[in-house]
């Protein structure tokens, strides 16, 4: 908690009874390189959550987890809006999670600090309930938005891309019910997989639609069981282009001339100019 120049590299976590890596108010964060196993029906065992952090770079992991296996926060309810400090800058690369009954990355749902320019690329997913999900509530306030996906493999998912404006839990009753999140300008693009049970399922909150939402050049392929319904769509805006199966008509295709590439940011974040330090041990030679 509130510290500066952190590097977590090379270690196996095995069967932690709760969150793994959860570092808080931090910032200038590597983490690479890291395994973490925990068994795939144990409920919390989130594998990274960076939690109000800012210029991040989680790299190079492979985590197995009863929960997500990377979940972004930033502060849950009225806590989250007074203390006011948001995650940004997070870069994800070269992640493989299995999690059968979560997400590879979650947003929220403690996202009352707000969540802003997460990049994350070169994503393998493996018997994962879904690829990327946003969650949060009425209450939350705060904001998810500039979220840049490109690049992610996936087999055997039940939804691809899931987002959820009614995640309910609150830590007492104390929160404003007036106090919405906004969820805009959310990208993912490069994308495919296979043995997928639902495409999508997009629900924003009535009143306070998520908007800006753009999905191209997507292939999914839909398991022999798939649900009837491949895209399920509630209070969202945005675009699509290039995807299969066919998006819902809240996310009308652009067609190929005009073919919408869901911008990924070219900019380099500060976190890509800090290297990854080693350690040598000598050993004492005695004649």
């Amino acid at each position: 908690m509130y510290s500066d120049n952190i590097q977590i590299s090379s270690l196996t976590l095995i069967n932690s009874p709760s969150w793994n890596v959860h570092p808080v108010y931090c910032s200038n964060i590597i983490i690479q390189g890291i395994t973490i196993l925990a068994p795939v029906r144990s409920p919390n065992t989130d594998g990274i959550n960076p939690d109000s952090c800012i210029n991040t770079r989680i790299e190079d992991c492979y985590i197995v987890s009863g929960d997500d296996c990377i979940a972004v926060k930033s502060g849950w309810d009225e806590y989250g809006i007074a203390f006011g400090m948001p995650t940004k800058q997070l870069a994800i690369r070269r992640i493989t999670c299995i999690s059968p009954t979560s997400a590879t990355i979650a947003l929220g749902s403690e996202m009352s600090g707000g969540i802003q320019d997460v990049r994350a690329e070169d994503i393998v997913a493996i018997n994962t309930e879904s690829a990327v999900r946003i969650k949060t509530a009425v209450g939350r306030g705060g904001y998810v938005k500039d979220i840049y996906v490109r690049g992610v493999t996936m087999k055997t998912m039940k939804y691809v891309f899931w987002m959820t404006g009614d995640y309910g839990s609150h830590p007492d009753n104390n929160y404003d019910p007036n106090a919405l999140p906004v969820i805009e300008n959310i990208n993912y693009r490069d994308m495919v997989a296979e043995n997928v049970t639902i495409a999508a399922k997009l629900a924003g909150i009535s009143g306070d639609p998520f908007t800006g939402i753009c999905i191209s050049n997507v292939t999914i392929e839909m398991a022999p069981k798939a649900k009837k319904l491949f895209w399920n769509c509630t209070d969202i805006s945005g675009i699509s282009s290039g995807v299969v199966p066919q998006p819902c008509d809240l996310l009308p295709d652009q067609g190929t001339e005009y073919a919408s590439p869901c911008n990924f940011p070219t900019e380099s974040l500060p976190i890509d100019d800090m290297e990854i330090q080693t350690c040598s041990c000598r050993k004492k030679i005695y004649n």
